[in-house]
């Protein structure tokens, strides 16, 4: 009798800072449970989600394609995704596994699950806190049951959102990592995040109402991803007493960073800095994976379904753009391309190049904050993106910008396809304008003003 193919378990954490969490080196202990499941799996140290946000990080997270292939990177793509492009669930479900997927009901790269389950990931409950994860939990038990019931294998997707805006875990962990007096009148802060014209409002509408001091922010979005790391652990421990841990391929990855307090950003995750691209990524599977190991080798999303496929030992004649993980984790390659093509479609319509030293974004269009046209960063004397340098090296500039064209040429002459970001009318989802011509015009159509415009506007599909 043949051996039962494994179980297969992502979760995927939506606005997940890898450097805000403990085992990549955070001082503060967020994610103790995590740590654990990592000194039992392999850790990626330098996994990056070129195309921002969601949306398009899912795209290629969930197909092993770049954007050039899929054609998704705007947040609110229009219509489905390419029917020539096969999503994860529809080829674990040709090699005849049971799927489910919780918390992702409308994203194209979630074509395919036999079964979706949605749960409350955005709006408070009646104490005024965020219950997220404990929500995920609630729906996704009884589906594992019945997962496990089955003689199929199953793939299972579990979507967290406890790390995106509104950051309001619950207590104790609300108080966690703040002791201090989060409406100290001589704190000023906050100021230019409550005034910013897009966000401001936003960020009034969950934030307490008179506070000046940005750490406490900080510290509830941490705060925020040790209450779900709590929650997680629950999920881990029911598969221990299921018996099925040892015989599950247990992903963690997240879909893109967070900007906090950063580039002015407030407490969203657009921008192409590293706070956004960088990413974590540790899939623990005994059988195949050593305990422990840490890769400090360069990837990025389009990587992680070869890899599953190939743990889980499926064959498929699919041609990904991606290549398996594994390359990485036996010494094969120490590292994949380094010089990654990025794009975002968020807020802002930006593309770029990412080198281990330089880092090149280039405005297809204004944006509402009013940053330059083009930036350039040196990530190894400024690992913080804080000096634009563009117009101290336009040779770097010139360069890069070269080489990143030359990356556009040879992936739409591989693809036959056009580069999907210059070709995004009304990605912002406002019908009567194809693109931004200031910043001013760009703050009047983004702006979001409540929870509840934000969930509209993050699910919002253009037509």
């Amino acid at each position: 009798m043949a051996k039962k193919k494994p179980n297969v378990l992502l979760i995927a954490i939506d606005s997940l800072l890898s450097t805000h969490m403990s085992c990549y080196g955070y001082e503060r202990q967020t994610t103790p449970h995590i740590d654990r499941f990592a000194e039992g799996a392999t850790l990626f140290e330098n996994t990056i989600s070129p195309h921002i946000p969601t949306t398009s990080a899912y795209a290629s997270m969930l197909t092993g394609m770049d954007c050039f292939t899929n054609q998704v990177v705007a947040l609110r793509h229009r219509g489905p995704m390419r029917k020539q492009v096969k999503s994860a669930a529809e080829i674990f479900r040709k090699n005849n596994y049971n799927t489910s997927c919780i918390g992702f009901p409308n994203n194209p790269a979630g074509r395919g699950f036999a079964n979706y389950v949605n749960y409350e990931s955005w709006s408070p409950g009646e104490d005024g806190k965020c219950h997220k994860a404990e929500d995920l939990n609630t729906v996704f038990f009884p589906e594992l049951d019945r997962l496990n019931k089955s003689k199929k294998p199953f793939f299972a997707m579990l979507r967290h959102m406890d790390p995106h805006s509104p950051y309001l875990p619950p207590e104790p962990y609300d108080r966690l990592f703040y002791q201090g007096n989060e409406f100290d009148k001589k704190n000023k802060s906050m100021d230019p995040v409550f005034t910013d014209p897009v966000f401001g409002d936003y960020l009034k509408s969950w934030m307490p109402q008179g506070l000046t001091d940005s750490d406490y922010e900080v510290a509830q979005y941490d705060g925020a991803i040790a209450y779900m790391d709590t929650c997680i652990q629950q999920i881990f421990l029911k598969l221990e007493t299921m018996g099925i841990m040892d015989d599950t391929i247990v992903i963690l990855n997240g879909d893109h960073g967070e900007t906090l307090y950063d580039h002015d950003c407030w407490f969203d995750h657009h921008g192409l800095y590293d706070v956004t691209l960088k990413v974590p990524l540790m899939i623990r599977y005994p059988e195949k994976l050593p305990a422990g190991k840490r890769i400090s080798g360069y990837n990025t999303h389009k990587d992680l379904l070869p890899t599953i496929l190939e743990l889980a030992g499926l064959k498929t004649d699919i041609k990904f753009d991606g290549e398996s993980l594994m390359k990485l984790v036996t010494g094969k390659k120490e590292s994949f391309e380094s010089s990654i093509y990025i794009t975002e479609c968020t807020w802002m319509r930006k593309h770029g190049l990412r080198t281990p030293q330089w880092k090149l974004i280039v405005a297809l269009e204004p944006d509402f904050h009013g940053k330059p046209e083009v930036e350039l960063y040196n990530l190894i004397e400024d690992p913080d993106e804080n000096k634009n340098v563009a117009k101290k090296f336009p040779e770097v500039v010139a360069c890069l910008r070269a080489e990143m064209e030359k990356h556009i040429a040879k992936r739409e002459k591989e693809t036959g396809l056009a580069n999907p970001m210059h070709n995004q009318p009304h990605w912002h989802g406002n019908q009567d304008i194809d693109y931004f011509e200031s910043s001013s015009q760009a703050a009047d159509v983004l702006y979001i003003g409540s929870v509840a415009g934000a969930n509209k506007l993050q699910n919002k599909k253009a037509k």
